[in-house]
């Protein structure tokens, strides 16, 4: 008999795959917000094929007592949909994964891989009208296992399909069938299921990266979205076009990225407070509109969901690949911003910051992400926007209007066409405070060193970076973006007193602060999804100081706890 959750544990982690068509993500919202319902922390994650049909997905489900929100290696329960199991699951598989399945399907395949249960999942489904409610009865059986109340799963098949009596009920009958399994499960002593419910908000609400990000962009006052599909940052588009009409918001596909990001530069110049989202490979279309971004000084938000490259790489995988040409991308010299949010929470507040941030400075801004941060959903408490507010910057302008004035701060007066009786003038040229093509070298200079005192600014309102664990550490490990999660509850599972996280949600302009806590420390660590340590290289770049060690992960596929855990008792 297996006991869950296992010695040492404070959560289940179940694993849903199978065949894309085969209703894997769909198991898994349903699971998601039932197990929430019922009062339980959840953390999914999905990762999947680029096709559009055919391959192998899969989803991590972590159900818990206690807040969760990163991913483990770990498998307690494998339900398979077919028997494809991709290599990345096999080796998850240990001896104390139950894989609960369909015997006559799946047998041959998967009962050398781990403890098999024969559920006849599929021969079930058949009965209750088709293979297709085999996912209705995985969550039965999830659901049942964790004692949820049926009723919250019939909830969201009424709400799902209201009017279609006959497939409402056939999907509350594959519930109570997959009930009826759980049941059996546990008189026949092959899982027993301790965990209770634990402490937590009754307002909490489950949300994915896509969501922070989105919603983060609303309460910035974006009003002009523009984006070309790329995944992983395709989600942000949908979002938007499907609320646009609730939040007075104008989203356009554009035909290519370079429509895009010139369409809200375009749309900035009329007092639009516009963002764009793309992948990788569209931020490299988007550079020279980002350097217009920069000499006429419009300001733009960009949401970049980093996949692994070069080129098209792998389309639908994570990677931390893509800091660098965030921080060079666009020819010339001028300032930006870019965020690098690492949990929900970071990602509505700097999304909403960055937006202020680019109208005051009249720079890009960037919010840099990922596949897996975007696709990735847990529990939160509803975030606070009692002191949130939308700056505009934006003067009227009078009859000696100068556009591009020079300023002891770098930044001059921002009006809109259309908003006082002055003449708002731009130019992808160099210009003079007007914004009349010049080719005068005194002026030159002056204009670049304009635009680079704001600066000074941009780093006296950097983030520093959170610091989590103890204070009084020797050792010190240094992360970006979507990691900080992982590495802090591999820290959890290492129970090193002398070690903390260095997070940082910013990483340019630098924090200049974050030198001094790196100089307290006997030894450094960074851990980076990519291949070169990026950020490592960033950090002796602005401070001098040289991060020892790397750990360094670029298989595509996001790093576990497990794997963070191992490799830092390695090193430590």
């Amino acid at each position: 008999m297996v006991v869950l959750p296992k010695p040492n544990h404070h959560d289940i982690s179940l694993v849903l795959c199978g065949a894309a068509g085969q209703g894997v993500q769909t198991v898994e919202e349903i699971l998601v917000k039932a197990l929430h319902e019922a009062g339980f922390h959840v953390f999914a994650s999905r990762e999947y094929m680029s096709r559009v049909r055919g391959g192998n997905n899969s989803t991590e489900i972590r159900v818990s007592s206690k807040p969760v929100n990163a991913l483990v290696d770990r498998i307690d329960i494998l339900i398979p949909f077919n028997s494809g199991l991709r290599q990345n699951i096999v080796e998850r598989i240990d001896e104390g994964t139950i894989i609960i399945g369909d015997g006559k399907e799946l047998w041959k395949e998967l009962s050398e891989l781990g403890s098999f249960v024969d559920v006849g999942l599929f021969e079930r489904a058949q009965t209750l009208g088709g293979k297709v409610y085999a996912g209705t009865l995985a969550a039965g059986i999830v659901a049942g296992l964790m004692e949820i109340d049926r009723a919250i799963l019939y909830n969201y098949f009424e709400g799902r399909f209201a009017g279609r009596a006959d497939v409402i009920d056939k999907n509350k009958r594959a519930v109570d069938a997959g009930y009826e399994m759980a049941q059996k499960l546990k008189d026949d002593n092959v899982i027993t299921v301790t965990m209770k419910v634990g402490e937590r908000s009754n307002n909490s609400v489950v949300l994915n990266g896509t969501d922070a990000v989105s919603l983060g962009a609303l309460a910035g006052g974006c009003d002009f979205l523009t984006s070309y599909p790329m995944s992983p940052a395709t989600g942000v588009l949908t979002f938007m076009a499907k609320n646009a009409r609730n939040f007075g918001v104008a989203v356009e596909q554009a035909e290519d990225e370079i429509a895009a990001i010139n369409m809200a530069l375009g749309a900035s110049y009329g007092g639009a407070r516009p963002m764009v989202s793309t992948s990788g490979g569209g931020l490299a279309l988007m550079a020279e509109g980002i350097s217009l971004s920069g000499i006429t000084e419009l300001p733009v938000v960009i949401h970049v969901g980093q996949r692994p490259g070069p080129a098209t790489g792998m389309a639908t995988r994570t990677e931390q690949a893509d800091l660098d040409f965030a921080l060079h991308v666009g020819h010339g010299e001028f300032p930006k911003v870019v965020y690098a949010p690492g949990t929900l929470e970071e990602a509505f507040y700097l999304t909403q910051k960055a937006f202020n941030v680019a109208a005051k400075y009249q720079v890009p801004v960037l919010v840099l992400t990922d596949q897996y941060f975007l696709n990735s959903y847990y529990d939160v408490e509803p975030f606070d926007t009692s002191n949130l507010t939308i700056e505009s910057h934006i003067v009227e302008s009078g009859p000696d209007y100068q556009r591009y004035v020079i300023t002891e701060d770098g930044i001059s007066p921002r009006s809109v066409p259309g908003f006082g009786v002055g003449l708002v003038g731009t130019d992808s040229h160099e210009h003079d405070a007007q914004g009349h093509v010049q080719e005068d070298f005194h002026l030159r200079k002056n204009m670049v060193e304009k635009r680079l005192r704001k600066l000074e600014g941009l780093k006296k309102e950097a983030i520093p970076p959170t610091l989590w664990g103890n204070e009084k550490y020797q050792n010190l490990i240094v992360a970006w973006g979507s990691t900080g999660p992982i590495i802090q509850e591999a820290l959890k599972v290492l129970g090193r007193d002398d070690t903390a996280l260095l997070h940082f949600s910013q990483v340019w302009p630098f924090p200049q602060e974050a030198a001094i806590c790196l100089e307290r420390a006997t030894k450094l660590v960074a851990v980076e999804g990519n291949a070169t340590g990026q950020f490592a290289n960033l950090v002796r770049k602005e401070t001098g100081i040289k991060i020892q060690h790397r750990v360094l992960h670029y298989s595509g596929l996001q790093m576990s706890v497990e794997w963070v855990a191992q490799r830092l008792k390695e090193i430590l």
